[in-house]
């Protein structure tokens, strides 16, 4: 009488479903990460070695076709000051921070300064940390 069991457990792991699901999380982050995009202007910043503190104010950027934005809504340069003082409301101490690619002409941001002068608004220049 032989009384041996016919399923055998063996030891072995097979690591073949493991790889799968490793190659599957892999293939859903790589399309998942391509999807995100940064709602932010193509700019290409001067650099600094100083630093600067985060303060919540306005965005003025001009990109390199000459082209005003208002935190990245478009602008025409004859409505920047009557868009940037109805962005700006009644704050107290006004703000805004501009940011221009490296290319610009220095005309188009003493153009903006220009009118941060006149308003009394502070303004500040973003560059980029080396």
């Amino acid at each position: 009488m032989n009384l041996r069991g016919r399923n055998k457990v063996t030891p072995e792991f097979n690591m073949s479903s493991m790889t799968d699901i490793v190659f599957l999380l892999l293939i859903f982050f790589m399309i998942a990460s391509t999807l995100v995009s940064a709602e932010a202007i193509d700019l290409l910043l001067p650099k600094s070695t100083s630093k600067t503190t985060q303060t919540k104010n306005i965005s003025v950027s001009v990109d390199k076709d000459t082209n005003y934005y208002i935190d990245m809504k478009k602008v025409s340069k004859d409505a920047l000051e009557a868009e940037l003082m109805s962005k700006l409301g009644n704050e107290e101490a006004p703000s805004i921070t501009i940011r221009s690619d490296q290319d610009v002409e220095m005309k188009h941001v003493v153009y903006i300064m220009d009118i941060a002068n006149r308003n009394k608004i502070k303004s500040s220049l973003a560059v980029k940390s080396q």
